[in-house]
């Protein structure tokens, strides 16, 4: 059986997302996990689900890098960070197919508000979440514009990393 936190991990080392192992003290919105400057902090003590860590370089994954350098845990709000969730379910998803993870290992039963099994079935029924926004970012592409350009659609992207702030 394969292990997903090593396949997540090797992953991270081969699209560029920084990460450490480390302890983490104090409370963290998921167990185990941190974001700090840009830098996701993995508690392997701690941490509940390895999903959870595909899901949160998800969100440094979708910030161009002048944003991702200083991504910490309260991401300021605005435009771009308003579509970082709709982004990071999309990315992360996206990332289960490429890796050849079950998706329920991102969207665990304990995730999502209670909302994973809801998740999942959009998925299934190829109702995309976080498309159009990851397309506005450069990363992916809905059929259409695929279709178009002689790409492969989503869930395949073009870039995992979000290379500049879109206009």
């Amino acid at each position: 059986m394969t292990n997903p936190t090593k396949v997540i991990l090797e992953f991270l080392d081969e699209i560029g997302i920084d990460y450490q192992l480390q302890p983490i003290c104090g409370s963290t919105f998921l167990p185990g996990l941190k974001m700090s400057k840009g830098r996701l902090l993995i508690d392997p003590d701690q941490l509940l689900y390895p999903g959870d860590i595909l899901h949160e370089a998800g969100h440094l994954a979708c910030m161009p890098p002048e944003i991702r350098k200083d991504m910490s845990d309260n991401l300021p709000n605005g435009n771009l960070h308003a579509g970082g969730e709709l982004m990071a379910i999309g990315w992360s998803y996206a990332a289960c197919i490429y890796l050849n993870l079950d998706s329920s290992v991102v969207f665990h039963d304990h995730g999502y508000k209670d909302g994973s099994e809801s998740l999942l079935e959009n998925f299934r029924q190829s109702r995309y979440i976080g498309v159009p926004v990851l397309q506005w970012v450069g990363m992916t592409l809905d059929e259409r514009n695929a279709e178009m350009l002689g790409l492969k659609p989503y869930p395949v992207m073009q870039k995992w990393l979000c290379a500049e702030r879109p206009d």
